[in-house]
C-alpha cells in the first residue's frame, strides 16, 4: 500500500487516509459517493473541487477511488 500513497501528493494522500477512515467506520459505499467530500473530517482539508484536484481532473480522482478499493481488497 506505501506505493499506491507514494504516488499522490501531500492533501491527495490526507483524502485517502481520511476515506480510509470513513471506509472504517461506514463501509464501501460511503466513500464511492462525491459527498463523503463535504462531510467530516474530508471537509476541513478543503471543499471539494478543491480536494479532487489534488489527484488531477475528477476521472483522476474516480480512478483512485476504483485503485483504493482494489488495494483493500487485495490486502484482505
Amino acid at each position: 500500500m506505501n506505493f499506491y500513497f507514494g504516488k499522490y501528493s501531500e492533501l491527495a494522500q490526507k483524502v485517502i487516509t481520511s476515506l480510509l477512515d470513513k471506509y472504517e467506520s461506514e463501509g464501501i459505499v460511503s466513500i464511492e459517493t462525491g459527498s463523503v467530500l463535504k462531510v467530516q473530517p474530508l471537509n476541513q482539508l478543503g471543499g471539494p473541487v478543491e480536494l479532487v484536484k489534488a489527484f488531477g481532473k475528477k476521472k483522476d480522482f474516480e480512478k483512485a477511488i476504483k485503485e483504493l478499493e482494489n488495494e483493500l481488497y487485495e490486502t484482505a
